[in-house]
């Protein structure tokens, strides 16, 4: 009886904690923008959950986001180091729609804080404030809630939150867009890429526009921003003009495929069976304000599994 007893206590303590792993997987990939990091973040909550007398928690879930927030917030400390020596641009880790690390997707706030413009910008946060602001604004946590997760006074937790948003904070408005419209987007995208010419590209591109680019020092990528319509034009048409150079350098002639990458519209670039670049395209009212191109290897491997299991797939342009 006292084995059997164990065993269910364990099985239970095992089932409480997986209840909460998609909600703890969200969260963290929020905070760290990166699957990998999240993933190791969840496993380690594990452990001290394993480790912990449960007798004496009173809830569970609280305490495991507590937990968990506590080694995110360590991570993003050592992180802002490690990125002093990350060789050029560091971007998000991209997802493909419907990846269960996304978590809930319900409201326009769930949305746009797992959107790959919206990571890039919480860069820019301090550690505190991304917790504040992603725990408030993704999962409705009050603010005594996070005060309590921070071991900090609830006004302070009201005014790291004002902070928080207010550096996140930018003149033009987001557009909410649905499966069809994110393909239309793509197409015109590759369209003007693909022609060889700029104008198409400067009319898709709002005149402020952003371009950013990750190949982490594993594959070439330009290492710093490009801003305004015309430079990122004149760059797209470069990039995308074939050659036997670029052939030799991405290992064959890529297929392009319109996707939705965290929650937004994306090209992805695929060379026989493998994936070698996400370009992400933050569409508004305006054009298109930002496009984040993912070309390291190690940030596309979970975008490539998953890829590879929803086949198969139509490309928009191949033989390049």
């Amino acid at each position: 009886m006292t084995d059997h007893w164990a065993m269910s206590l364990r099985t239970h303590d095992a089932d409480l904690f997986e209840s909460s792993r998609g909600r703890l997987e969200a969260i963290a990939y929020r905070l760290l923008g990166s699957v990998g990091d999240a993933e190791d973040a969840v496993q380690d909550t594990y452990l001290r959950w394993h480790a912990a007398d449960r007798e004496r928690i009173e809830t569970p879930a609280a305490w495991l986001t507590k937990v968990l927030t506590n080694i995110c917030l360590n991570q993003l400390t050592s992180a802002r180091v490690r990125r002093e020596t990350y060789v050029g641009q560091w971007l998000p880790e991209p997802v493909l729609d419907g990846d269960r690390i996304l978590g809930p997707a319900d409201t326009f706030e769930q949305r746009e804080s797992f959107s790959m413009a919206m990571l890039t910008l919480m860069e820019r946060l301090s550690p505190n404030e991304r917790v504040v602001y992603v725990l408030r604004e993704a999962f409705g946590y009050a603010h005594r809630e996070i005060a309590e997760i921070l071991d900090i006074t609830e006004s302070n937790c009201q005014q790291i939150h004002r902070r928080a948003k207010q550096h996140l904070a930018v003149e033009r408005s987001r557009t909410e867009i649905d499966a069809a419209t994110a393909r239309k987007i793509v197409e015109e995208f590759l369209a003007a890429a693909l022609s060889g010419d700029t104008e198409p590209l400067i009319r898709l591109l709002a005149d402020d526009a952003v371009s950013m680019a990750d190949g982490g020092g594993k594959v070439h990528a330009r290492r710093t921003p490009i801003i305004g319509a015309m430079d990122i034009a004149k760059y797209l048409r470069a990039l995308f003009q074939p050659s036997d150079a670029k052939r030799a350098l991405v290992g064959g002639s890529p297929a392009f495929y319109a996707v939705v990458v965290n929650g937004g519209p994306a090209v992805l670039a695929e060379v026989d069976e493998q994936v070698i670049g996400v370009f992400c395209l933050d569409a508004t009212p305006d054009g298109l304000a930002s496009i984040h191109i993912q070309v390291n290897p190690d940030k596309l491997q979970r975008i490539a599994r998953q890829w590879a299991a929803t086949g198969p797939h139509h490309p928009l342009a191949a033989n390049w």
